[in-house]
């Protein structure tokens, strides 16, 4: 009876380890990087990251003068906007929600249907687009170039003050890199703070990486695998699929996964800003979606209790790591 004992404590021993191992891998998953990627072709750097604040929160970019990047990506909506349907120039809606643009450097794709491949490329499409800023990058050059507070700005940036396109994108797509969540209570946890988020959370990160399968598609410390899925929105756009053959089924009402750090409190969520609360859209996720052939085959209906989807919504806050400390700068005089 003894050794019977002993060996079943031994394989309870055991059993523990290994769930704590399983637990760590799961956890190093979401580490952090340490440092900022940037490509060669630009690299960070402090001058060009202050010129690309200035001209990020300059509402001069924008053809009527009134909307800069700031006004959808706002430091106060963890740079986003807060909007179901944002407002373009001249107060033209826009068919989908804004994303945020924190944690942009890591992009490997970029827009809700990916049609920016670089966030140097990605910069220039909200300054040209009709519903958006709604100008011509030939005329906002030719308007940057009539201020003179911005001569030494690009100066300072690129050896000399010449103003023209690629600088303007290189500067901006700078800046944006630099937007990096902030550490949470989640980071914390994952560097071994057992104390940092509450036994609640600890129960919903078990169900995201499990039952509720959330980590099918939300990877990485980022919280999203960069690709493109229909999740079963009742919505008539086809995202991806506006660029894909329509033969590529699967592309078809496809968005890219958001991440799922610096959630905004209220929403809106989606693409289309359809949900307002975090327990819509993990029923949303529960019933699977609306079933056609484009639908992803990471849709597949599950059923949570009450308390585990309070526990799923613990472990999502912590993700959240407050506000950035980044201040509007002083804008160029003319």
């Amino acid at each position: 009876m003894k050794i019977r004992s002993l060996v079943m404590l031994a394989c309870t021993v055991l059993s523990v380890h290994a769930s704590l191992a399983d637990d760590k891998i799961k956890r190093s998953d979401y580490h952090r990087p340490e440092a900022i990627p940037a490509p060669a072709s630009n690299p960070l750097t402090t001058e060009k990251t202050t010129l690309g604040k200035t001209l990020f929160f300059d509402a001069r970019l924008s053809r009527d003068k009134g909307m800069s990047c700031a006004t959808c990506h706002s430091p106060d909506h963890r740079w986003s906007d807060g909007r179901v349907v944002p407002l373009g120039s001249e107060e033209l809606e826009q068919p989908r929600r804004t994303p945020t643009v924190m944690n942009s450097a890591w992009l490997t794709a970029l827009m809700w249907d990916g049609r920016a491949n670089s966030l140097e490329a990605q910069a220039v499409l909200p300054i040209t687009t009709p519903h958006e800023m709604n100008y011509n990058m030939k005329q906002l050059v030719e308007r940057l170039g009539e201020i003179k507070g911005y001569q030494p700005l690009f100066e300072a940036a690129y050896g000399d003050a010449e103003i023209n396109t690629q600088r303007i994108a290189m500067a901006l797509a700078t800046f944006q890199r630099t937007l990096v969540s902030n550490i949470s209570s989640f980071d914390r946890w994952v560097e071994g703070d057992e104390q940092a988020i509450s036994t609640s959370a600890q129960r919903g990160f078990e169900l995201f990486n499990g039952k509720a399968q959330c980590a099918a598609c939300h990877k990485s410390w980022r919280f999203t695998d960069d690709s493109f899925h229909d999740i079963g929105l009742d919505s008539p756009d086809l995202g991806r699929g506006k660029a894909i053959p329509v033969e590529v089924t699967i592309m078809q009402h496809a968005f890219k996964t958001p991440t799922l750090r610096d959630l905004p409190e209220n929403g809106p969520y989606m693409h289309d800003g359809s949900m307002t609360d975090l327990e819509a859209v993990i029923k949303h996720y529960e019933d699977g979606g609306i079933e056609r052939p484009s639908l992803s085959k990471e849709m597949k209906p599950f059923e949570l209790t009450e308390q585990q989807r309070a526990d799923l919504i613990a472990f999502l806050k912590t993700l959240d790591g407050g506000p950035l400390a980044v201040e509007p700068p002083a804008l160029p005089k003319e």
